[in-house]
């Protein structure tokens, strides 16, 4: 028996202009947990969503990134920015060396609210969900100008994701 080693930089990439994915450990090599390495663009909004049998982990390497995992007092259909707990919990601006655990059932998100990309590393049960919830989504990110938002609502239904509030790409103007 063999584990596996990933060299800095290495594994399956996948490019979009939204985002880029590199696939560090995935069901292919025997994994129950999928983990990659994400590199969130400027104006990346994931939206607020749950997963009713998925968890999740971040880990911000580089960067910064807005956090949430709580459900709030009211969900709102537009944004999650200004969502609170009902014990005062709120939307949180995570620098690298923050993480956030997602459990099932959870309301999550994050977003790239700076004019610098960020960098972290993503961990979800069950393996292959999300390896091919990537595969997909690049899929529809790049098959056009914009961004059909009926696909992805499509898609988010198939593997588990239920949106609370849109993702968005709007990135900074003036580059």
């Amino acid at each position: 028996m063999s584990g596996l080693i990933v060299p800095p930089g290495e594994g399956r990439k996948l490019v979009t202009r939204a985002q880029e994915v590199t696939f560090k450990v995935t069901g292919a090599h025997g994994s129950s947990v999928s983990i990659f390495e994400v590199l969130v663009p400027p104006g990346f909004d994931v939206g607020a969503h749950t997963h009713s049998q998925s968890q999740e982990f971040f880990y911000v390497l580089e960067g910064e990134l807005e956090l949430l995992a709580f459900e709030p007092t009211k969900r709102t259909e537009e944004s999650w920015h200004d969502w609170e707990s009902s014990g005062g919990d709120r939307v949180v601006r995570a620098g690298a060396g923050s993480s956030m655990f997602v459990p099932p059932g959870c309301p999550h998100a994050f977003r790239n609210a700076t004019d610098k990309p960020a960098r972290m590393l993503f961990q979800s049960l069950p393996s292959p969900d999300h390896e091919e919830y990537f595969e997909e989504i690049a899929e529809i990110w790049e098959s056009g100008r914009t961004v059909d938002s009926g696909a992805v609502e499509k898609m988010r239904q198939r593997y588990d994701v239920e949106q609370i509030t849109p993702l968005r790409y709007e990135p900074p103007t003036g580059r």
